[in-house]
């Protein structure tokens, strides 16, 4: 699925009123996250003078305060998209959604595991000088439809739109504090919830563990509101907790300090630790580490003594959190591709690039055959939309005969071809898994060959710095040998 996100872009004073706006449109065309810039697109003005046409739309219709723009994030299914299609989708959403209104700038980010697209647009029209307003419900009725509009005509899933769902937009500085990493606050404030309740005996004990762990706790009597709120250190705003589950309001919170505390917690550990009757352990030689793989694997061990640290101040390291994770996978492809040389590494970087090359070999099969069949999809698409009519005119309605006669039409037209409204559908979700499990092994394949041209880079700097690694004089070694013994004979 895809869903749609907008927020907006305010000024930051009469100094540099457009500051958070140049910063945002910067931020979204950065070449390492565009696939080197491929993935920029602009609507109604230059891509190279973006925020200079913005600033004359507003300057010319003296309207230079307050909001600057607006930033639309689409997020795609892990896996579902690839970044090409990703781009299409964007620009038409910008193109359908703005019209010929507003300037703006779009991009595809395919740096990450999530594709996602950007749009940054004006919040002045520069046709008529009107400023554009988000009102309640524009995402349930306007923004949302068209993506999953757009997601259906490329086979993409769609998401159910709920009144839920249709929040007011938000301010883009909060979003921009966390958009590089996979920080979470509702997972951490549940968390650390759970653990106060069973630290605690009573309610007033519970908030001051809360207290204790650095949360900001308001309402906690219904004396300023109807629901409990709490904030943790780093986040902005409170956050009532009955919107983390029904676990989490205060009636439920009461409950569960009476249900549940350590000892009974313990008791139940316990019963389950009696259950274990018998285990049998086989035990298998440790397999020797090269030197790469214990560098890594020595780097990784002591980055994890960040999970001693209390979860609740984990905020406070997201950079450590990404290192981690990044030397996580690093040391899991040495050990996948039993790397335990530099030479190892770039043989497995080879073969990444010769599996990307089947792999979109592959693909384009796949995407041609499926267009074949598309004016077979489109008939039986319209067959389906005709279908209530039909089942009307069968029970005598003749209003509808026009519409019978354009369903007879389409019904021989899919027979002559030798196939049934039945079997086409099977066909488009056979499609739509082989795209998607593609579509899944070019993005395991691509993960590869980044996380292999990270640890070559790195080697590579370490031996510029004049400390090459042991393996690496070790190759130099036998390569110097070979030439010795070559030249020789």
């Amino acid at each position: 699925m895809a869903i749609s996100k907008i927020l907006y872009i305010g000024d930051c004073g009469a100094g540099y009123a457009g500051k958070h706006l140049k910063q945002a449109l910067d931020y979204i065309t950065v070449p390492e996250k565009t696939g080197g810039g491929r993935f920029v697109g602009s609507l109604n003005c230059q891509q190279e003078k973006v925020y200079e046409q913005m600033r004359q739309t507003k300057e010319q219709f003296q309207k230079t305060d307050q909001r600057q723009g607006y930033h639309l994030i689409i997020s795609f299914v892990e896996g579902e998209v690839d970044a090409e299609t990703a781009f299409e989708v964007i620009g038409k959403f910008a193109k359908e959604y703005l019209g010929k209104d507003y300037e703006a700038l779009y991009a595809v980010h395919d740096n990450t595991d999530h594709i996602h697209g950007h749009i940054i647009f004006n919040s002045v029209s520069f046709r008529d000088g009107k400023k554009y307003r988000y009102k309640k419900g524009d995402w349930a009725k306007e923004i949302q439809p068209i993506t999953n509009r757009l997601c259906e005509e490329y086979g993409l899933s769609t998401i159910e739109i709920s009144e839920d769902r249709a929040r007011k937009s938000e301010n883009y500085k909060e979003w921009n504090d966390f958009r590089d990493g996979k920080f979470v606050w509702a997972d951490m404030i549940k968390r650390d919830i759970d653990a106060a309740i069973l630290q605690s005996a009573t309610y007033e004990s519970f908030l001051s563990v809360l207290s204790d762990m650095g949360y900001g706790i308001k309402n906690a009597y219904r004396t300023e509101g109807k629901y409990l709120a709490i904030k943790p250190m780093g986040m902005s705003r409170f956050r009532r907790c009955k919107s983390l589950g029904e676990n989490y309001t205060e009636e439920r919170i009461r409950e569960r300090i009476e249900q549940e505390s350590l000892s009974s917690y313990k008791k139940i550990q316990a019963v389950q630790e009696t259950k274990i009757v018998r285990c049998r352990v086989k035990r298998y030689k440790r397999a020797k580490m090269s030197g790469i793989q214990k560098r890594y694997f020595a780097r990784l061990y002591k980055t994890g003594l960040l999970k001693k640290r209390p979860y609740s101040k984990a905020w406070q390291y997201r950079d450590d959190i990404r290192k981690m994770q990044k030397l996580q996978e690093d040391y899991l492809f040495l050990a996948r591709h039993d790397a335990s040389t530099v030479g190892d590494i770039r043989q497995a970087a080879a073969q990444m690039a010769d599996w990307k090359k089947a792999t979109s070999r592959e693909k384009s099969r796949i995407f041609k055959e499926r267009a074949r069949m598309k004016p077979l999809f489109d008939i039986a698409a319209q067959l389906e939309e005709l279908q209530e009519c039909e089942n009307c005119f069968k029970r005598g309605e003749t209003l509808f005969e026009k519409e019978h006669e354009q369903y007879e039409e389409l019904s021989a037209r899919l027979a002559k071809e030798g196939y049934t409204a039945g079997q086409l559908a099977e066909f488009k979700e056979h499609y739509r898994s082989e795209i998607a499990r593609i579509r899944e092994k070019e993005k395991a394949v691509a993960k590869e060959e980044r996380i292999a041209a990270r640890i070559l880079a790195e080697i590579t700097a370490g031996e510029r710095a004049g400390k090459p690694e042991p393996e690496m004089r070790q190759e130099k070694q036998q390569e110097k040998k070979r030439g010795q013994k070559e030249k020789s004979r």
